[in-house]
Order: C-alpha cells, then sequence, then structure tokens
C-alpha cells in the first residue's frame, strides 16, 4: 500500500515515487499480447524467422506491450495515494519508444511525479514521468507522461 496521501502530494512533485521489481517479458507473454491485440507481425511471434532476419537477432516485443507494462508496473511502486478511492487512466502524453525489449529481457519501472492538478471535489490529475528500464541495456525501452484521475475516498482530507 501506498504512503502518499492526496493532501501530500504535492511535497513530492519533482521527485521519484519508486522503482518497480525486474518483470521478464518473455515470449508466452509477447504471444498473449499478440493474440490478445490481433498484432502478428513476424518480428513479435515468429521466433525462427526473427533469430534469421531480424536487426534485434530474436523476437522484440511489441512497442505497445512495453506501454501496457506502465501501469501494473507503477501499481506496484503505489502512486495512487492510500486515501484515494480510485485511481483513474486519464491519458498518456509524449510517448516514446527509445528502445527495442528482446524476448526473455526483463524491465522495471521508474517512475517520478512531475506535476498535480486540483479539481472540484478534491480530485487531483496526477501526471508521472515513466521510464521503462531494460536490464543490461544503456537505453531505456521506453518514456511517457501518464496522467491519473485520483477520486479521494469519503473522508479523505483534501
Amino acid at each position: 500500500m501506498s504512503s502518499l496521501t492526496m493532501a501530500g502530494l504535492g511535497e513530492h512533485v519533482g521527485k521519484e515515487l519508486g522503482l518497480s521489481d525486474w518483470v521478464t517479458i518473455d515470449q508466452q507473454r509477447i504471444d498473449t499480447f499478440a493474440s490478445c491485440t490481433g498484432d502478428h507481425q513476424w518480428i513479435h511471434v515468429d521466433v525462427e524467422r526473427a533469430k534469421r532476419e531480424s536487426p534485434f537477432r530474436g523476437p522484440i516485443a511489441h512497442g505497445y506491450l512495453t506501454l501496457a507494462m506502465v501501469a501494473p508496473l507503477a501499481m506496484q511502486v503505489g502512486i495512487i495515494p492510500c486515501d484515494a478511492a480510485a485511481g483513474l487512466n486519464y491519458g498518456v502524453d509524449k510517448v516514446r519508444f527509445l528502445a527495442p525489449v528482446p524476448a526473455g529481457a526483463r524491465v522495471r519501472l521508474r517512475v517520478v511525479l512531475s506535476a498535480i492538478e486540483p479539481r472540484d471535489g478534491g480530485q487531483v490529475i496526477m501526471k508521472t514521468l515513466n521510464t521503462l528500464e531494460v536490464e543490461g541495456s544503456e537505453k531505456p525501452a521506453l518514456i511517457a507522461e501518464t496522467l491519473a484521475l485520483l477520486i479521494p475516498a469519503a473522508g479523505a482530507k483534501q
């Protein structure tokens, strides 16, 4: 559970909120994502062809799979204040896919709170800068600014 509070968010602007555990992006996860989205490009799902023809010498994760990892890893970090009833996806800005994630690679998420914007009823728009790091790579897989709408729990200090 997060130690953040709705009222105390302002103290954390510009600071790192945390770093997730490493998660393996294995071929099964890539194949499952391909099945869910219908994106069966060979560079992701044809292991033998990717080994022969890909500039990466093997299959790589879909860019949108890496983006989809941001939400669960951010939850693992604990970015939603403990006195929020909910944190809802509100938007994604400035997504950049900077490096491939080879099948079998491990990734982790680094989250920095970049801004908060108070709204009516004690709600807050929280903007975070998310960097998905690839173990052993100098470049991150992606960077993305995400926006969450935080809804305070009944009785939360505003």
